[in-house]
């Protein structure tokens, strides 16, 4: 089964725009980055959460922890996995105890990888809150999650799929919306 791309979303220059405003907006929720920490999903919010974390640093001076999380072993659709699952790991090198939490993944859909982030989060410590920053919200909920950080609200049917590429995992930066055939 193959996808068709119907049309470009965003460009790379769209992307880095919507990951600025993201990051300004974190600036603005949390008072400054006191005890703020993020957290990219694997694969692709890994490095959206790395652009998050330099447009940090540009804007306040401020080195804000990040870490990666692998959420492989805490979806609830693992027996439909493939036998032997890609686990790309998990490195958080702080403590989430009392932290403010962003957690950054490239499409919100159904909400059930952000609520396997929250649980892993959760068995390595107590946070003081966890916050989403999401690229693209495409709708389609299954779960009552919300993000509180989106770079574009894009109404998508079910047949369709939002492909996010970012340079260091697929060699370019862009938003595709593609249908299958």
């Amino acid at each position: 089964m193959g996808l068709n791309v119907k049309a470009t979303l965003m460009d790379e220059a769209a992307i880095k725009r919507a990951v600025m405003r993201i990051s300004h907006e974190i600036i603005e929720r949390n008072d400054g980055l006191d005890n703020v920490c993020i957290i990219g999903i694997q694969r692709r919010g890994v490095p959206m959460a790395k652009m998050i974390r330099d447009n940090l640093k540009s804007i306040e001076g401020v080195d804000v922890p990040l870490g990666i999380i692998d959420i492989t072993f805490y979806r609830d659709d693992l027996s439909n996995l493939n036998a032997h699952p890609v686990v790309n790991g998990t490195h958080i090198p702080f403590d989430t105890f009392g932290k403010k939490i962003v957690l950054v993944d490239d499409v919100l859909y159904t909400g059930r990888t952000i609520r396997s982030a929250i649980d892993a989060i959760f068995d390595m410590g107590r946070p003081a809150a966890i916050e989403l920053a999401i690229l693209i919200d495409r709708g389609h909920r299954e779960l009552p999650i919300r993000a509180d950080f989106i770079g574009k609200n894009v109404p998508t049917s079910r047949t369709e799929k939002i492909h996010v590429e970012f340079e260091e995992v697929d060699g370019n930066n862009q938003v595709l919306l593609c249908e299958e055939v």
